[in-house]
């Protein structure tokens, strides 16, 4: 039970804070004799998110949208005659379509012609006045959004800033299962499902990280936390997954058999040097301390690369055939931006221990 409560702690959490607050918008709507309290229910279950960054930007983009919508659909329905169904169809359209124009372009203004809407209907339906359904309608909203976040605030808060410490330590150590599948063997073909399952995992993890910083970045700048931007390590993270790519790209390629002895030892402590700075890379952000020193990933590096510059001065690539020797300085140079790249590993990884 331990353990199940530890792994799905944001998930429980998450749902304890909706039910509270989904409640708490309840028992207030029924308090201030809202006449539909199901609105206010409703954004506060919409506005209570797995973070506090995400919460607030939820509730900000739900807010401006319906207070727009109100503004609209209650111009609408005061200033435009409808008593009759085709009067009435008229104006749905008049509310609907521009609304919709409008969101298209930005996804978390789908609440625009949703509130136009309900302002146009609603008084048909419980025989108030326009005016007195938008006013409704922005207390209902304004209730359960101030109630949502209130409870995200107050209740077990997810900080955005402690899940991306944890999404970007879970991205850089799947980078560090795939660099050491992509380099174990660098000389032999890796099997091509094998290959796209580790990318796709990456590029999950990158999709979930830059989601979540988002939300942090949210959260700073309403001064919700304190702690470095993430933009550093977004970027960072994405230039180390782009030579991933790359070296899936390029490795496979059989060399001359004394190449291949010069060469495969020195790779192999390559790969064992960044599997174990990525690693501990992942393990230092996650306990907020300093990254692992590079001084094993820089010999790694200097002695390959020594002998990589032997090998071309030496003349022995002349003998490969050309596509060969095109994925093995292709090989080289990933190598490169590989270690340009983990030295910024090293200087973003400090920050966030500092932040």
């Amino acid at each position: 039970m331990r353990k199940y409560l530890r792994r799905y702690r944001l998930q429980l959490v998450l749902a304890l804070r909706v039910t509270v607050g989904t409640l708490s918008a309840f028992a207030l709507a029924q308090v201030l004799h809202l006449h539909l309290p199901l609105w206010a229910v409703l954004t506060s279950l919409i506005v209570t998110q797995m973070s506090l960054g995400r919460s607030l930007k939820v509730a900000s983009d739900y807010l401006i949208g319906t207070f727009g919508g109100v503004a609209y659909g209650g111009a609408l329905a005061i200033l435009i005659p409808h008593e009759s169904e085709w009067a009435l169809l008229a104006v749905l359209a008049l509310a609907t379509a521009p609304l919709a124009f409008i969101a298209s372009f930005r996804a978390n203004f789908n609440v625009l012609p949703v509130t136009a809407i309900i302002v146009l209907l609603v008084p048909s339906m419980q025989h108030v006045s326009p005016a007195s359904s938008a006013l409704d309608r922005v207390l209902e909203v304004t209730v359960g959004g101030t109630v949502g976040f209130i409870v995200s605030f107050l209740l077990f808060p997810s900080r955005a800033h402690a899940i991306t410490i944890q999404a970007a330590a879970d991205m850089l150590d799947s980078m560090a299962d795939g660099l050491s599948k992509f380099l174990e063997d660098h000389t032999g073909e890796l099997d091509m499902i094998e290959r796209r399952r580790i990318q796709d995992g990456i590029a999950a993890a990158l999709t979930r990280l830059n989601a979540i910083g988002a939300e942090a970045e949210h959260e700073r700048n309403a001064r919700l936390t304190s702690g470095p931007a993430t933009g550093p390590l977004l970027r960072t993270l994405l230039r180390l997954r782009h030579d991933i790519v790359l070296l899936g790209r390029v490795v496979g390629c059989e060399l001359p058999q004394n190449v291949t002895a010069r060469l495969k030892p020195l790779i192999g402590n390559v790969e064992a040097a960044v599997r174990d700075f990525l690693c501990g890379s992942a393990t230092a952000l996650r306990d907020q301390k300093p990254a692992p020193a590079l001084d094993a990933v820089e010999l790694a590096f200097r002695n390959y690369l020594e002998a990589f510059g032997a090998v071309r001065r030496e003349g022995l690539t002349r003998d490969m055939k050309s596509e060969t020797a095109e994925r093995f300085f292709a090989l080289g140079f990933a190598l490169e931006q590989l270690r340009e790249h983990l030295f910024e590993v090293h200087r973003v990884v400090g920050e966030w221990a500092h932040g």
